[in-house]
C-alpha cells in the first residue's frame, strides 16, 4: 500500500509540473522522448555512476543514487560527498520502492540499464534517460546537468576539462608517441580495451598513440591467454575489476605470471603498470576523468595542470 501511495504522490508531482507556468518548467529531449522537468529540481535521484559524478561536479548532492560498482557503497574518490545519500541498489537492479519513498522531483538514468523500467520511473517523477554508457561521458554529462537546471555550470566544467586536456597534451610533448595498450582483468574474462571506452577516449583526447590492433573506435576485445602477445605496446596499463571475492585479483595474478606475459617486451622494460579500475574505467564520469589526468601527470612526471 505504501508503494502505491508513493507512486500516486509521484504522479501527482508530475502533473503539477505539467500544469506549472512555463517559467517554472522546461522540456528536455532525451533517448526515451521529451520530458517536462522543473527548472530547479531539489530532490534528484540518479541511477548511473557517471550521472552521480555529473551532479557532484556542479554542486548537487542527490537524495538517492545507485551504489558504486566498487566501494562500500561509494568509490573512494566520491565517498566523502555521498555520506548522506540513500543507496538505491545497483544500476542494473534499482530498488523502485525505496526510490519512490524519497519523493524525487527528477530521476536520471540511462537507456541501456533502465529502458525496461522507464514507465515505472516516469510514474514516480519526471525521468530523463541518456542513450548509452561508453566513452562519450561528456554527452551524458551535458544532458544530466541540463536536466538538473545546471546547464551553465555544466558547460563551465566541460570547458575547464577541455582546457586541461589541451594543456596536458602540450606538456606531454613527444611522450604521446608511446603506443598505449589497455587491458582489464575480471572474474572469468579478460579484455583488451579499445578506443570507445572511458580510458580510451581520454587517451585519444590527449593525443596518445595506440598499438595497431587497438587503434579503432570500438569497445573491447575478449581474449584468451593465447592472445597475450596482442597486449604489447610501448606502455601497458592494466586494471582489475575486483568486486570483493578475490576472483579478479586471482585472475590477474595468474595472467601476469604466465610466460607469454613475462615475455612481453613492455613487461621486460618495466612499463606494464597496474592502475585503478574505478578511475580508469568503472566510474566513467567527469570526476574520474580528472583523476585519470592526475595519474597521467604523475606517471609521466609532468607538472600538475589543476
Amino acid at each position: 500500500m505504501s508503494t502505491f501511495r508513493n507512486l500516486i504522490a509521484g504522479a501527482a508531482a508530475t502533473l503539477l509540473i505539467a500544469l506549472a507556468p512555463a517559467s517554472m518548467a522546461r522540456e528536455i529531449t532525451h533517448s526515451m522522448g521529451v520530458t517536462t522537468v522543473p527548472d530547479a529540481p531539489q530532490r534528484i535521484v540518479v541511477l548511473t555512476n557517471e550521472g552521480t559524478e555529473a551532479l557532484l561536479a556542479v554542486g548537487i548532492i542527490p537524495v538517492g543514487a545507485v551504489r558504486s560498482w566498487l566501494g562500500d557503497p561509494w568509490y573512494a574518490h566520491i565517498a566523502a560527498q555521498m555520506a548522506d545519500v540513500t543507496v538505491l541498489g545497483e544500476e542494473s537492479a534499482v530498488n523502485l520502492e525505496l526510490l519512490a519513498a524519497l519523493e524525487p522531483d527528477l530521476i536520471l538514468g540511462t537507456k541501456i540499464r533502465h529502458e525496461k523500467i522507464y514507465e515505472q520511473l516516469s510514474a514516480i517523477a519526471p525521468t530523463v534517460i541518456s542513450e548509452r554508457l561508453r566513452g562519450d561521458w561528456k554527452e551524458n554529462f551535458t544532458l544530466y546537468t541540463e536536466a538538473a537546471g545546471k546547464a551553465d555550470a555544466g558547460a563551465a566544467a566541460v570547458a575547464a576539462y577541455d582546457e586541461r586536456i589541451a594543456k596536458l597534451s602540450a606538456e606531454l610533448g613527444d611522450a604521446k608517441a608511446e603506443k598505449i595498450s589497455l587491458v582489464r582483468f575480471m572474474s572469468g574474462r579478460t579484455r583488451i580495451y579499445l578506443k570507445d571506452t572511458f580510458a580510451g577516449v581520454v587517451l585519444e583526447q590527449l593525443g596518445f598513440a595506440r598499438p595497431a590492433n587497438q587503434d579503432r573506435m570500438e569497445f573491447v576485445d575478449e581474449v584468451t591467454k593465447e592472445r597475450i602477445p596482442e597486449f604489447e605496446g610501448d606502455r601497458l596499463f592494466y586494471f582489475v575489476y575486483e568486486s570483493g571475492d578475490g576472483a579478479a585479483d586471482s585472475a590477474a595474478a595468474d595472467w601476469t605470471a604466465d610466460p607469454l606475459w613475462q615475455a612481453l617486451p613492455v613487461v621486460k622494460a618495466g612499463k606494464a603498470q597496474k592502475v585503478d579500475d574505478a578511475i580508469w574505467n568503472t566510474a566513467g564520469g567527469i570526476i574520474a576523468a580528472n583523476a585519470l589526468l592526475d595519474q597521467i601527470e604523475s606517471i609521466y612526471g609532468v607538472a600538475p595542470t589543476r
